[in-house]
């Protein structure tokens, strides 16, 4: 509690450590509550949360509750998760994909993710689990970075027509990104002014906490 309280006038880390495909992860306490970081980006809670939650705001929670099932690829400290059950109240089936097991590790330890009764996690490369799996989804977030770096194969055509093969009719995508340089915005844009199917609708909500691009697809039959 006394961390919690000092964290108010400057940031408390409570643990730190590295993984065979993370640098740095930390476990910090800012703004009396608990947030997990990489090096250089916030993973979970924090403002990823806040993000996030804007994305499922903007799609409705109201829409969200009867869904049958989520997919969550990346999942790191699971604050989209935490969004899901705890305040929207969704009680159907989440997968989430996770390919770093210590991170989920760390999931479990400080933020109790292992406690949501509706969730199951997978430990896999997300584009290895999109190729495998056979089951349709009603929403599908997309929250995937190594630090400030997203894996190319996100903004590539068979990634993208296979996301949306398994979205359900009137299926939602939530895509989170990151916008640091010229190249990045070019790269955001030529992804939304190419996704020109007439079964989609697609909106961008720019400039998130600085940095982060919301893309919000909706599959409209």
């Amino acid at each position: 509690m006394i961390k919690k309280i000092f964290s108010y006038l400057i940031p408390i880390k409570i643990y730190e450590t590295k993984s065979s495909l993370s640098k740095s992860i930390e476990v910090t306490w800012a703004n009396g509550e608990l947030v997990l970081d990489s090096e250089n980006a916030n993973y979970s809670y924090g403002s990823l949360q806040r993000i996030l939650r804007l994305g499922l705001k903007n799609i409705g929670f109201e829409k969200i509750v009867p869904m049958k099932h989520i997919l969550v690829l990346g999942v790191a400290g699971g604050s989209v998760i935490k969004t899901l059950v705890d305040e929207i109240k969704y009680n159907g089936k989440i997968t989430g994909v996770e390919i770093d097991p210590e991170i989920i590790k760390i999931a479990n330890t400080y933020f109790k993710l292992d406690e949501v009764k509706n969730l199951e996690i997978v430990i896999d490369d997300a584009f290895e689990f999109v190729l495998k799996t056979k089951t349709k989804y009603d929403l599908i977030i997309i929250d995937i970075f190594q630090d400030t770096t997203m894996p190319n194969f996100l903004f590539e055509t068979f990634f993208i027509n296979r996301i949306c093969f398994l979205l359900k009719s009137h299926g939602f995508i939530l895509f989170n990104t990151m916008l640091l340089n010229e190249s990045q915005n070019i790269r955001n844009k030529k992804y939304v002014s190419e996704f020109f199917r007439s079964e989609f609708r697609i909106k961008t909500i720019p400039r998130l906490e600085v940095h982060n691009e919301l893309i919000l697809i909706e599959k409209l039959t």
